[in-house]
């Protein structure tokens, strides 16, 4: 049956179990992976969750900030060095490629990775070879890389801060994480996660008012999932064990809350499918479980052309009603909505602008 692997992404949103379902497909195998989302969103553990549920698993899963290391730095901790390859090199060292050998390797926000490195990652994925600095010897690498960014790649391409080439060695299955404030169904639930995660280490966790949630399911997140598990610690510290209301939110949280307000909770499909399931499958049942049909209906009804028809402005009419249906169908949540159009979130962000649309 489907792995407890994926428990610590938390969410049963449906743009969550479009994620789950893009990991199931991918893990097996041995291709790159590159995991687009806002910082916060939890990129590394879907990366964990790629790991866990590969072939690799027995071996390292070793991660590396690409922009937390100062470039002239970056070679020697992908590669390694031999001793007395620069000043304070007394003795060699292993690289984080050498270390995941086996394995796999988690190359985290690769799009503040400096020039001159992309060209030498560049090398490994095609030739899967690479020398430590200082040295002249080549090692083989068996390993497998996921990359994430929080970064629009194609953007950077354009001016210049990343190659072309080296995006599309990465980009062979990309998977996008939702922001929270797309997903907002979800904060109930990862306030559960989250706060049974502090009752676990023997600490007394506060009891959250439904109002409260409330207005965090009207909050933008701008920090995504990150900061919400900030404001969990904060409110367990300032109320252990004690019911928290609206009031005593931080002031930044207490959102105004239209009147009608209702807690948003996602529905509970379950994802205990076969891992072995083929993607048409999975599909067909998560679209059973969740008991909607996401297709976009073709229009019946065809124009009159008796007294001609302007056909530019006719086919801007009904993108901009099949955009406002796939919002409306689901709630106007940007992700899902691309989806059910199968277009991608930023051309759909593009035309919700041009159109004027909310």
């Amino acid at each position: 049956m489907y792995p407890n692997l994926l428990s610590n992404l938390v969410g049963n949103s449906y743009a969550m179990q479009q994620v789950k379902k893009s990991i199931m497909q991918v893990a097996k195998t041995d291709a790159t992976v590159i995991i687009l989302g806002d910082s916060g969103t939890g990129k590394e553990v879907v990366a964990q969750c790629l790991h866990m549920l590969s072939a690799r698993r027995s071996k390292p899963f070793v991660p590396i900030n690409c922009g937390a290391i100062a470039a002239n730095l970056l070679e020697s901790e992908l590669f390694g060095h031999e001793k007395g390859a620069f000043t304070g090199a007394i003795t060699a060292r292993k690289g984080r490629f050498e270390m995941a050998e086996k394995g796999t390797i988690f190359l985290d926000e690769i799009g503040d990775m400096p020039s001159p490195m992309q060209v030498k990652l560049l090398r490994v994925l095609q030739e899967q070879v690479y020398e430590r600095v200082g040295g002249n010897k080549s090692f083989r690498s068996d390993v497998r890389v996921i990359a994430a960014t929080h970064r629009n790649l194609e953007d950077s391409i354009v001016i210049g801060n990343f190659r072309e080439d080296l995006f599309y060695r990465l980009n062979v299955f990309p998977i996008e994480i939702p922001p929270l404030h797309e997903r907002v169904e979800d904060i109930p639930e990862l306030l559960d996660f989250m706060l049974n995660k502090i009752k676990s280490k023997n600490r007394k966790i506060p009891i959250l008012a439904e109002k409260l949630i409330i207005a965090l399911q009207h909050y933008s997140w701008p920090g995504n999932v990150r900061e919400l598990g900030n404001l969990v610690e904060r409110l367990s510290i300032l109320f252990p064990g004690l019911k928290v209301e609206y009031e005593d939110l931080p002031i930044k949280y207490q959102v105004e809350i239209p009147a009608n307000a209702s807690l948003l909770l996602a529905d509970k499909i379950l994802i205990e499918l076969d891992i072995n399931k083929d993607s048409k499958d999975f599909e067909q049942e998560l679209m059973e479980k969740q008991g909607e049909d996401f297709a976009i209906a073709e229009f019946s009804r065809s124009p009159s052309l008796d007294e001609g028809l302007d056909l530019k402005l006719y086919l801007i009419e009904v993108e901009v009603q099949l955009i406002q249906k796939a919002l409306t169908q689901t709630k106007g949540n940007v992700s899902q909505a691309a989806k059910l159009l199968q277009t991608n979130r930023t051309t759909l962000v593009e035309k919700i602008k041009k159109f004027n649309l909310t």
